[in-house]
């Protein structure tokens, strides 16, 4: 029987698990990328980067299944245990892993070490990795195949995963259209070294400036995140270490120690979803399907469930690339990502209007959230990765 003929573009995060999962049920995957990492160094290096993504349990589960959590458990990762989401002391929302009896409810995990961990499956899979500066010129899609065109070169496939980021090219030239928005203001990420204990809790505070959140990376590192209005961000990025620290010790709640810091970068938030997930026999994954606001750092985590979502209904099928199977994807998948998007956009401009009647509202919110153990529980459920009952 002949295997079926996979191409990935893009080799990120969801674009790796994307190609190694599919290799695992039988594919021949090539991967297009427009540059290869070498994954020992990126593991073995004692840089720390500043992306950090929050993986919940079920991108664990995933991560585990394509051979990368073993290898990121022996490297840099910190699991946490709480998720605090609070407007003023005394009106918070704390959600606990002991209240669900789990040991931890995500890992804390620099993107690049997540890229590296998958990309190190992909010879005992016998991924091909097509390393291009040309750009997409053309696609050609017959009824049984898809060919893609970068300059001279052409590659051919059953099917074509888009995975190549928020700007995806594959998905612009497929003539996939988008419909979503920029919001107001940017998001800055720091990246500090805090002189205390090693960190279990994760918080967001919702200011009337924005949001700001302390992710616990591995001691003694962490990562600040801070939304504002793009002047005020940029002004911030010219400061000194010093002077931006600060701005940050006064823009945040007090930290558990004295912290340094090490690396900042400033970038806006998008919100966007294409409006199909599929073209002949070319499909969306990640954020060439879907961008959201990273408010409680949900992007990586979508796009795994995709993963898992598009792998589970092409397996064991008679051709991987028939448009029955991807739009079933899409139909999976759709309802779901654009729920957390909402609630995401929920959340972000809520807790942003400063009128004083849902400042009550809030408050109320958060107290009696607070209490009702079933409903604490079914958030906590659907975030780690679960679903609502």
């Amino acid at each position: 029987m002949m295997k079926n003929k996979v191409i990935v573009v893009g080799g990120g995060m969801v674009g790796a698990a994307t190609a190694v999962k599919l290799a695992k049920q039988g594919c021949q995957v090539t991967v297009i990328e427009q540059q290869i990492i070498d994954a020992d160094a990126v593991l073995a290096s004692e840089k720390v980067a500043i992306r950090v993504s929050a993986i919940n349990r079920f991108s664990e589960n995933l991560l585990d299944d394509l051979g990368a959590m073993p290898i990121l458990r022996v490297h840099r990762h910190a699991p946490y245990q709480q998720l605090e989401a609070f407007e003023r002391t005394g009106d918070n929302l704390l959600f606990d892993c002991h209240d669900i009896n789990t040991t931890h409810l995500g890992h804390l995990i620099e993107n690049n070490l997540i890229q590296a961990s998958i990309w190190q499956q992909f010879a005992q899979h016998n991924i091909e990795v097509i390393e291009t500066s040309q750009s997409l010129s053309a696609i050609e899609q017959s009824k049984q195949q898809v060919t893609l065109h970068y300059g001279e070169q052409q590659y051919t496939a059953d099917l074509v995963v888009a995975a190549d980021g928020g700007q995806s090219l594959l998905r612009q030239q497929a003539g996939i259209g988008v419909t979503g928005w920029q919001y107001d203001q940017h998001c800055m990420g720091v990246l500090i070294k805090l002189d205390a204990a090693q960190q279990v809790k994760t918080w967001q505070q919702f200011k009337p400036s924005g949001p700001v959140a302390f992710l616990p990376m591995q001691a003694p590192y962490a990562n600040l995140i801070c939304y504002h209005d793009a002047k005020q961000l940029k002004q911030w990025q010219q400061l000194s270490a010093s002077e931006l620290k600060q701005q940050l010790l006064a823009h945040f709640p007090p930290l558990a120690g004295d912290f340094d810091v090490i690396e900042h970068a400033v970038f806006p938030l998008t919100r966007q979803h294409a409006n199909s997930y599929s073209d002949g026999r070319i499909v969306l994954v990640g954020d060439a399907a879907h961008t959201i606001n990273p408010l409680a750092g949900q992007g990586v985590n979508l796009g795994f469930q995709d993963v898992v979502a598009l792998a589970d209904i092409l397996n064991n099928t008679d051709d991987i690339g028939a448009a029955q199977y991807l739009k079933q994807y899409e139909q999976t998948r759709r309802k779901a990502n654009l729920l957390m998007m909402s609630m995401m956009d929920a959340c972000y401009f809520g807790f942003s209007n400063q009128l004083t009647p849902l400042q009550w509202a809030r408050s109320q919110f958060l107290k009696v959230a607070n209490n009702s153990v079933f409903f604490k529980n079914q958030l906590l459920k659907y975030a780690i990765g679960g679903q609502l009952d």
